[in-house]
C-alpha cells in the first residue's frame, strides 16, 4: 500500500478527507511510491486562518525566542540530515551526494537566519532636529506565501522559511506535487524544535492551490521559485491583488571559455554543472559559448569526461540519476530529437544510455551537442535536463553579445587566465550571477540570489539581506519627549538630580 502524504496546518498532519489527490513516483522505478492529497480553496482557508491566528503572538514573540527555535531546528535538520537527503532522492531521483549537498546549502540559510537580531537592528540618529530623535524599524508583514518547485524540495523551501519566520511571519508553504515529502519533515521538525502550532504551515496542490494563496486576502506576500511562464503569472496575479511578490524564474546560462582558459578545468566545470542533478536546476550550465580556436580541444575534453559517468539510481553510487517524471523525460527527450533534426551534431547521445537501474526508470544519459546555432529550440528553450549545447564563437565581443541577447539572466561563467577579461565580463554582462572560473556561481546565504530579464519578477532576490527586507516592512519614528526640567509640561514625574 502506498503512503498518504497530507497537508501539516496548525502543527500537525492534516485529517481530513482529500477531494482530490496525485501520484507520487520513485523515477529511478517508474513505480508509485504515495499519493498526496491535493489542496482545494476551501484547504487553503484553512491553513492561511491557521497562520492568521498564530502571527497574533509569533509577530509580538522576542527576538530571542525566535532565534532559539531557530537554532534547535538547526541542530534537528544536520542531525537527520540523512534522512531528508533518502527522501529527497526517493522522490526526485537525483543522487545522494546531490541530495546532500542541497540539504547543506539549506542548512546555511538556517544559520543566517538565527543571525535576525543583527539583521533586524535599525537606525537611529539623535537630535535630528533640537530634542528630536528618529529611528527606523523593520516589522513583520503577516502570513507569507511560498510555492516551491521540484527540483529543490528542501533547499527552496529553506531558501525563504527560516527567514520569514525569524521575522516575526508565519508561513503557508505549497510545494511542489512531485516530490512532496521533504517540506511535511520540515514542518515536524519545526514544530519539535518548538515552533508555536499554526506559524509554518504547508499545504499541497496544484494549480487550484496557488491561485487561491495568490488572491487570498489575508496572504501579504508571495515567494515563488519556478519556470518564466508561471513565474510571470504568480507574479502578475499576486501584484494584481495587491500583494508583494518575489518570482524566480527560468535560465538559460551560458559558460563562455576563452582562449586562454584551462581547458582542463573548463571541461570538468561544464560535466560538474551540466549534468549535476540531472540538469534539473535553475543554475545549471547549458550553453558553453567556445571561443575559437578552443572548441575542437574542449569538446573533445568534454566527452571524455562524459564518458567516465554513470547514470542509475541515486542510492547505488551513481554520477546521475532520473529524470523526475515520466512526462519530462518524453518533454527533454523531444529537444534532444529536435536538436538532432536542426543539424547540430550528437557528439554524445544520452538516448542511448544503458542505466544502473529498474527498466522503468526515467533514464536519459548525459547529452552533448556541437555545433549548436541560436536559433534552435536546443539553445533557445529551457530545457531543463541534462543536454548540454556548444556554441562556437569567433571572440570575446560575439560571446558577450549572445549571452546579452538571451532572454534569461540567472546565471553565467567565464573561463578565462585573463584579469581583466574576467573583470570586464562581469562589468558588461547582463546577468544576475557571474562565476569567475565557477560554473555555478550560487551566492553564500549571506549574500541574495537571483537573476535579471525573465529570470525574476520583481525587485527583491532570495535570502541574504534582500530576504530579510522582502519579509518585512520598514517604518521611521521621528520622537520627542518633552523634558520637564527645561519648561516641558510637568507629567509630574520627579526632576532628576
Amino acid at each position: 500500500m502506498s503512503e498518504r502524504i497530507t497537508h501539516f496546518v496548525d502543527g500537525k498532519p492534516w485529517t481530513g478527507e482529500p477531494g482530490r489527490t496525485g501520484e507520487v513516483f520513485d523515477p529511478a522505478t517508474g513505480t508509485v511510491s504515495g499519493h498526496v492529497d491535493l489542496a482545494g480553496t476551501a484547504d487553503v482557508d484553512i491553513a492561511v486562518a491557521a497562520a492568521v491566528r498564530a502571527g497574533r503572538e509569533w509577530r509580538d514573540a522576542s527576538l530571542a525566542r525566535r532565534t532559539s527555535v531557530l537554532f534547535a531546528f538547526r541542530e534537528i535538520v544536520n542531525a537527520r540530515r540523512d534522512e531528508l537527503a533518502a527522501t529527497i532522492t526517493a522522490e526526485h531521483g537525483k543522487v545522494l551526494s546531490d541530495a546532500a549537498g542541497e540539504v547543506q546549502r539549506g542548512l546555511e540559510i538556517i544559520e543566517y537566519a538565527c543571525g535576525i537580531p543583527t539583521l533586524l537592528a535599525g537606525g537611529h540618529s539623535e537630535n535630528v532636529s533640537t530634542g528630536v530623535d528618529s529611528y527606523t524599524l523593520r516589522q513583520p508583514l503577516g502570513v507569507v506565501a511560498v510555492i516551491s518547485p521540484f527540483n529543490f524540495p528542501a533547499m527552496v523551501p529553506l531558501w525563504f522559511v527560516p527567514i520569514a519566520v525569524a521575522c516575526g511571519n508565519t508561513v503557508v508553504l505549497k510545494p511542489s506535487e512531485k516530490d512532496p515529502s521533504s517540506a511535511g519533515l520540515l514542518a515536524a521538525w519545526f514544530s519539535e524544535a518548538g515552533l508555536p502550532d499554526g506559524v509554518f504551515n504547508v499545504v499541497h496542490g496544484d494549480k487550484e492551490a496557488v491561485d487561491a494563496l495568490l488572491d487570498h486576502r489575508d496572504v501579504k506576500s508571495v515567494s515563488f521559485v519556478g519556470s518564466t511562464p508561471v513565474a510571470r503569472y504568480v507574479y502578475e496575479r499576486g501584484t494584481a491583488a495587491g500583494k508583494r511578490v518575489q518570482a524566480l524564474g527560468g535560465a538559460k546560462n551560458h559558460m563562455v571559455v576563452l582562449p586562454d582558459a584551462d581547458l582542463d578545468l573548463a571541461a570538468d566545470a561544464a560535466v560538474n554543472a551540466g549534468f549535476g542533478s540531472a540538469g534539473e536546476r535553475c543554475m545549471a550550465i547549458s550553453v558553453v559559448v567556445a571561443v575559437e580556436p578552443v572548441a575542437d580541444a574542449l569538446v573533445e575534453r568534454i566527452a571524455a569526461r562524459i564518458g567516465g559517468l554513470r547514470t542509475g539510481d541515486g542510492r547505488r553510487g551513481c554520477d546521475m540519476g532520473p529524470l523526475v517524471t515520466a512526462a519530462h523525460l518524453a518533454r527533454v527527450t523531444s529537444y534532444v530529437e529536435a536538436g538532432a533534426a536542426a543539424g547540430a551534431k550528437a557528439v554524445v547521445d544520452g538516448r542511448d544510455v544503458v542505466a544502473d537501474g529498474a527498466a522503468g526508470g526515467y533514464w536519459l544519459g548525459p547529452t552533448l551537442f556541437d555545433h549548436v546555432t541560436p536559433d534552435m529550440s536546443i539553445y533557445t528553450d529551457e530545457i531543463f535536463g541534462p543536454v548540454l549545447s556548444v556554441v562556437r564563437v569567433a571572440s570575446y565581443d560575439e560571446a558577450l553579445a549572445l549571452v546579452n541577447a538571451c532572454e534569461y539572466g540567472n546565471g553565467t561563467a567565464i573561463f578565462t587566465n585573463d584579469g581583466g577579461a574576467a573583470r570586464r565580463y562581469q562589468h558588461e554582462v547582463e546577468v544576475g550571477m557571474v562565476g569567475v572560473n565557477v560554473p555555478i556561481p550560487v551566492p553564500m546565504a549571506y549574500y541574495s540570489f537571483g537573476g535579471w530579464k525573465s529570470s525574476l519578477f520583481g525587485d527583491t532576490h532570495a535570502h541574504g539581506r534582500e530576504g530579510v527586507h522582502f519579509f518585512t516592512r520598514g517604518k521611521v519614528v521621528t520622537s520627542r519627549w518633552l523634558d520637564p526640567s527645561h519648561g516641558g509640561i510637568n507629567l509630574g514625574f520627579p526632576t532628576q538630580t
